[in-house]
């Protein structure tokens, strides 16, 4: 098979220097080796992050650096390197994760095989130390393994993180520039594949996503993120209230209003009607079957419950997760 240029888009801002190292030699180690990696510096504060990527960007031709001179924040960083891109086959990356050599092979592989706008594959979930935290985190976290073109549910719910995807310039053409709602470049990408010619999965774990501190939310499960709440607003049911309002509203009601901001379906009103009617629910929402219509999926398993707990039964909720 005829390797096309995939571009590989880094975003960096204060990054500590040993994961950055070893991320960018997975890039660049990979069996596929038809790529170009395109960093940009987010106006790092930490010189030594910058001079670190001057000297590393000497190393391979493939590899084209860019350092900003103000702070453009996370989103708006991957969207100056979707810009900068020209390749027909484009991937995000993080900068602080590790890449499996066979990782582009396979997903290019399987983008072509199966004729899709968007792959995405399997992590193991690692610790600030490399350590294996979890084997599988697509099991882990309960998310869709989607095949096909449900963009109801891409819609209604966030699927693929970003490293994790590999995707055509198509999307691309279609996301830039972006709209204000954009809060999670990868959730739309996903949903504009299913749009398309669909989404594929790779059921095989082909990088090491890192867990630390600095993560505030991501790579967590609901548990988790609600200690770290209470930790820091309290274990009170103000407290709680706010979670869940946080939870509706900025982990799903924003996501789907940036779906439709792109592409209006009839659909999209009801899941946003639905959200909007959680957002609003004191002590109970009997509607628990449109939790099934909009956000369902084979292998949810107890993250299903605990949702429905979250969304539909505001008091025992709190009840249920205050003492974990």
């Amino acid at each position: 098979m005829q390797e096309e240029k995939i571009d590989i888009l880094v975003a960096t801002y204060n990054s500590k220097i040993n994961f950055l190292e070893m991320q960018l030699d997975s890039l660049l180690n990979q069996t596929y080796s038809n790529i170009q990696v395109i960093i940009s510096d987010d106006a790092s504060t930490k010189s030594e992050t910058k001079e670190f990527l001057k000297e590393y960007a000497k190393k391979d031709s493939r590899i084209t650096l860019f350092l900003n001179e103000t702070n453009r924040g996370y989103v708006k960083n991957f969207e100056f390197l979707m810009e900068k891109s020209d390749a027909n086959y484009i991937m995000f990356c993080d900068h602080d994760d590790i890449w499996y050599n066979t990782k582009v092979q396979k997903m290019y592989e399987k983008l072509i095989s199966e004729n899709v706008d968007l792959v995405y594959c399997d992590a193991k979930q690692i610790n600030e130390d490399g350590k294996i935290l979890q084997e599988s985190y697509i099991s882990y976290k309960h998310l869709p393994k989607l095949n096909g073109k449900n963009s109801t549910l891409a819609c209604a719910r966030h699927i693929a993180i970003g490293c994790s995807q590999l995707f055509t310039k198509k999307i691309k053409e279609q996301i830039l520039p972006f709209k204000e709602s954009v809060i999670a470049h990868d959730w739309i990408n996903t949903y504009l594949a299913t749009l398309g010619n669909g989404v594929a999965y790779i059921d095989e774990p082909l990088f090491e996503y890192r867990l630390h501190s600095g993560n505030e939310f991501g790579g967590r499960n609901l548990n988790q993120n609600l200690n770290r709440w209470k930790e820091k607003y309290g274990n009170n049911y103000k407290a709680y209230k706010e979670y869940r309002n946080w939870a509706i509203t900025d982990t799903f009601y924003k996501g789907a209003k940036m779906c439709d901001d792109y592409v209006h379906l009839e659909i999209n009103n009801e899941i946003l009607k639905y959200y909007e009617k959680l957002i609003k629910t004191k002590i109970l929402n009997i509607h628990i079957f449109k939790y099934f219509k909009y956000l369902g999926f084979k292998g949810i398993k107890s993250r299903k419950i605990k949702e429905i707990v979250l969304f539909h039964f505001p008091l025992l909720g709190y009840a249920k997760f205050k003492l974990r």
